[in-house]
């Protein structure tokens, strides 16, 4: 059966929103949310962006079904891989058996803070990999080291792991990051409707693994008010580039939001009041090979959205 998700946006809500948004999701029948990991958000007029960990320990308090994945996090440049581990050992042991680690090669414009060089993508793979390692060997329990090509991990050991063993899940943009979860993960988690990722998915191992699509959208009362919210705060909807994961400051995204025009948002996201919309594109997205659907709601207006798709939207997929 498919999955239905609700986004956790940190980049737009403050930590006690989130953890009362999941439990709002949870009471309208979401089967599970996908809180994201920034240190920045995408443009400074977003104004939040708190630290993951912590917002996840607020929400284990308040939900008692609903399954939280990290959407995605970065296990490689500004946190040490044994780092997550220990935090997502943690996360699991407060959510028991509903905690799913998400995790990806990341983006400059969270990742360049310490200083460190931006890697390549070939090599952020490689790196990612690396991390997948190290944080399944902490998993195993007992004391752990690793000597690898980027990373170390001396006498290390995790003392708090969940008696459920934890999924990695891992996001992909392109065919090369595809064929790392089909190989090491446990699920895929793309963007949009790319049947191409499912299929190298697929054909590298993934067969039969849950692929997670998640959709960015806005509700409001009317469309042109959609579109005026995600004009304001999600701006950047229409760039399609892989640079986007290249580009390292606030400032930079702003710019080039600048030659952004409002049609251009109407014409890259959906903007929508009626459920109809709604529910083909979620139709296209399970058509396009994915099981696990998440909606991004963009815009301050979460509860109501909650409600609009508790209503009119969730019922079409039970």
């Amino acid at each position: 059966m498919v999955k239905i998700g609700y986004k956790l946006s940190s980049e737009l809500h403050s930590p006690l929103d989130l953890v009362r948004y999941a439990k709002h999701a949870e009471d309208a029948g979401f089967d599970f949310a996908s809180i994201s990991d920034h240190y920045h958000p995408w443009i400074n007029k977003q104004g939040h962006s708190p630290f993951v960990w912590c917002t996840i320990g607020g929400i284990s308090q308040v939900t008692e079904r609903l399954i939280i994945t990290t959407g995605v996090t970065c296990p490689t440049v500004r946190i040490h891989p044994a780092i997550i581990a220990q935090a997502a050992a943690t996360a699991a042991a407060m959510l028991p058996g509903r905690f799913i680690l998400g995790l990806g090669s990341g983006e400059n414009l969270n990742e360049h803070i310490l200083g460190d060089v931006w890697p390549s993508a070939p090599v952020r793979i490689e790196m990612l990999e690396e991390a997948v390692d190290i944080i399944q060997n902490l998993w195993k329990g007992g004391m752990q080291d690793y000597e690898g090509r980027y990373y170390r991990v001396v006498n290390a050991r995790i003392h708090t792991l969940p008696e459920i063993l934890l999924q990695i899940f891992i996001a992909a943009n392109g065919a090369m990051a595809a064929e790392t979860a089909g190989i090491m993960g446990d699920g895929l988690i793309a963007l949009g409707e790319k049947k191409e990722l499912v299929d190298v998915f697929n054909e590298c191992g993934g067969q039969g693994k849950p692929c997670l699509s998640e959709i960015s959208l806005c509700w409001a009362e009317t469309d042109e008010e959609a579109v005026d919210t995600v004009y304001k705060y999600w701006p950047i909807m229409p760039f399609k580039s892989d640079l986007i994961w290249e580009i390292p400051t606030q400032t930079h995204f702003e710019k080039l939001a600048q030659n952004v025009k409002r049609e251009d948002v109407a014409e890259s996201t959906l903007c929508s009041s009626n459920p109809k919309k709604h529910i083909d594109k979620i139709q296209r997205t399970i058509e396009a090979g994915f099981d696990h659907i998440c909606v991004q709601q963009i815009g301050p207006n979460q509860d109501e959205f909650i409600e609009f798709y508790m209503r009119d939207v969730l019922p079409e997929f039970r």
